[in-house]
């Protein structure tokens, strides 16, 4: 996929602005990698992918909850090295950070949310259906 130019210093603002970050991916719902930093392609699209498995059980179990809107916003693992993060970030569209332990959970949340924010509807991605953009 073709690396959208326009978000490159956007996530090195979040990558250097929160100390520990090591990368951060935008991808599409169905694990396409829009833009990436701090990470070589390969690894890149390899969390994408990871990520639309991610996103697609959090929706699952967000619909189980009677009184939610069945939308993940936020899911953060810990693992033995450090943190990964992945948020909601426009209708069908989501952020996604690798971070070493030691990192800061709250300044990163209001950092990826600072982003998401000021990306706005830059990072709508439409859903695909036959392998094409409807």
């Amino acid at each position: 996929m073709t690396q959208r130019p326009d978000m490159d210093w956007m996530l090195k603002d979040l990558a250097t602005s929160v100390p520990q970050t090591r990368h951060v991916v935008v991808l599409s719902a169905d694990g396409l990698r829009i833009a990436k930093y701090g990470t070589d392609e390969d690894v890149a699209d390899r969390l994408a992918a990871a990520c639309a498995g991610l996103q697609s059980l959090s929706v699952a179990v967000a619909s189980e909850l009677p009184h939610g809107d069945g939308r993940m916003r936020l899911v953060v693992i810990e693992m033995s090295g450090g943190f990964f993060y992945l948020m909601a970030a426009g209708t069908g569209a989501y952020l996604a950070v690798l971070a070493d332990e030691g990192v800061d959970a709250g300044l990163m949340g209001q950092r990826m949310r600072d982003l998401v924010a000021r990306l706005g509807g830059h990072l709508n991605s439409p859903p695909r259906v036959d392998g094409r953009v409807t």
